[in-house]
């Protein structure tokens, strides 16, 4: 049985969130923890980040990156020129 929390938080002047003690918890969320974000229409998700999430999350990425013969030092570039692009 899954256990359900909802809680609310607040987003201060610097664009931070401060997870609910509650969350934290149940997530094991420490100090340095690592969690991706993603959004879908008008949710946004938060995951944390373990070596199988990582592994699902990056697979159809190198997928994608071997079938258009992508070397994997081409991508901080791609990403930076993305990242400029969709800011304008």
């Amino acid at each position: 049985m899954k256990k359900e929390i909802i809680e609310m938080g607040k987003i201060s002047s610097r664009g931070q969130i401060a997870i609910p003690s509650d969350i934290r918890n149940v997530l094991d969320l420490n100090e340095g923890t690592k969690v991706i974000f993603t959004i879908e229409d008008d949710t946004l998700l938060m995951r944390k980040v373990t070596s199988k999430t990582f592994a699902g999350i990056t697979q159809p990425l190198k997928e994608a990156a071997k079938k258009a013969s992508m070397k994997e030092s081409e991508v901080p570039d791609i990403i930076h020129r993305f990242r400029t692009r969709s800011h304008k």
